[in-house]
C-alpha cells in the first residue's frame, strides 16, 4: 500500500512540475528569440517523455500486481519460505538454489504466463531485477494473449 501512496505522490508532483514547466515554456516561446524558442520546445518535449516513462512504469506495476493477486487467488504462488537477512532482503543463496525449478517450468511450458511470473519472482529473489522485470513483462504478454484468445 505504501508503494501506491508513493507512486500517487510522485504522479502529483510530476503534474505540478509539468504545469510549471509549461508556463515557462510559453514564456520562452513568446520571446521570439531562436534560442528561447528552442528552449521552450525542449521544455514541452522533455516533461512529455518523463510523463510517458512514468506512466509506462505505473502501468507495468499495476499489471504485475494484478497477475500476482490472480496467482495468489489461484493458490499458485511459490510456497517456499526463504530466510530473510536483517536488512529485510531474501537470502540470495537460497533464492538461487530455487531458481532452476522455475527456469525448468518455463522451459517445459514456454507460453504459460504463470510459469513466467514465478520465474520473475525467482529472479527478483536472487537479486536480478533486470531479468525479473523481463520475465514479468513476458508473463503480462502471455496473459494478455490468453485473455484475448478467450474473448
Amino acid at each position: 500500500m505504501s508503494a501506491r501512496i508513493g507512486a500517487a505522490i510522485m504522479a502529483a508532483v510530476l503534474v505540478l512540475y509539468v504545469v510549471l514547466v509549461a508556463q515557462r515554456a510559453f514564456l520562452l516561446l513568446a520571446t521570439g528569440d531562436p534560442v528561447g524558442i528552442t528552449m521552450g520546445v525542449a521544455l514541452f518535449v522533455l516533461p512529455a517523455i518523463a510523463a510517458w516513462a512514468i506512466g509506462r512504469e505505473l502501468w507495468f506495476g499495476m499489471r504485475a500486481e494484478n497477475l500476482g493477486r490472480r496467482l495468489e487467488h489461484e493458490g499458485a504462488l511459490p510456497d517456499e519460505q526463504l530466510s530473510v537477512r536483517p536488512s529485510g532482503r531474501v537470502d540470495r543463496d537460497e533464492a538461487e538454489a530455487l531458481f532452476p525449478k522455475y527456469r525448468d517450468a518455463v522451459e517445459s511450458a514456454p507460453e504459460d504466463w504463470r510459469a513466467w511470473y514465478r520465474l520473475g519472482l525467482a529472479y527478483d529473489g536472487a537479486g536480478d531485477r533486470r531479468r525479473a522485470r523481463s520475465a514479468v513483462r513476458q508473463a503480462i504478454r502471455f496473459e494478455t494473449a490468453e485473455r484475448r484468445g478467450r474473448a
